[in-house]
């Protein structure tokens, strides 16, 4: 199964990449830690994007995505991955589509955790994080709508929506359930 997870930041997709990957034994690919391993191992791809993250500046787009594709490749994505933080833009999932149907490949299903301001608000002050306070915060989910609205809207017919408010194992359970059905 190759699926794409999107929410707001502190809408849970962590906690549920990591069950969701145990549970469909396919690998959870994290844009972050993908960005830390190649950083690490100081590989081609890491040093290039540290040279960008050294001068303050984003790393384009075209190094993320081959960081993506080259995760991809590797056997123990041969069968299907669950990507987190990747595509954020239309950009992105236009090149995701392209490195996909390039192996004769396509997604099952985006995922779209849905939750609302207040309570995302709520569960990342509650995390006590030194960055973590209400306006940085509020202007991170703005950033978050202003990128990821064109992403729900050019993923249609693909997009499963949860509700992401609730026990941890219920939103699991549905998540699970409506993959099943779609």
């Amino acid at each position: 199964m190759r699926l794409v997870l999107l929410g707001p930041p502190g809408a849970g997709k962590g906690t549920q990449a990591a069950l969701l990957s145990e549970k469909l034994n396919i690998p959870h690919i994290s844009t972050g830690d993908l960005f830390r391993a190649n950083i690490g191992e100081e590989t081609p791809l890491g040093l290039e994007a540290k040279s960008y993250m050294d001068a303050g500046k984003l790393v384009p787009t075209e190094l993320t995505a081959r960081m993506v594709a080259d995760r991809l490749a590797q056997e123990d994505a041969a069968n299907g991955f669950l990507l987190d933080g990747f595509p954020r833009t239309v950009e992105q999932a236009e090149i995701l589509e392209k490195m996909l149907s390039e192996k004769g490949q396509h997604l099952n299903a985006v995922v779209n955790f849905s939750v609302d301001e207040d309570t995302v608000v709520e569960r990342m002050l509650a995390r006590g994080r030194a960055d973590d306070n209400e306006d940085t915060i509020r202007t991170r989910m703005q950033v978050y709508r202003n990128e990821t609205a064109p992403l729900i809207e050019h993923y249609g017919a693909e997009l499963v929506t949860i509700n992401a408010v609730g026990d941890i194992e219920e939103i699991n359970a549905a998540t699970l359930k409506a993959l099943q059905a779609s």
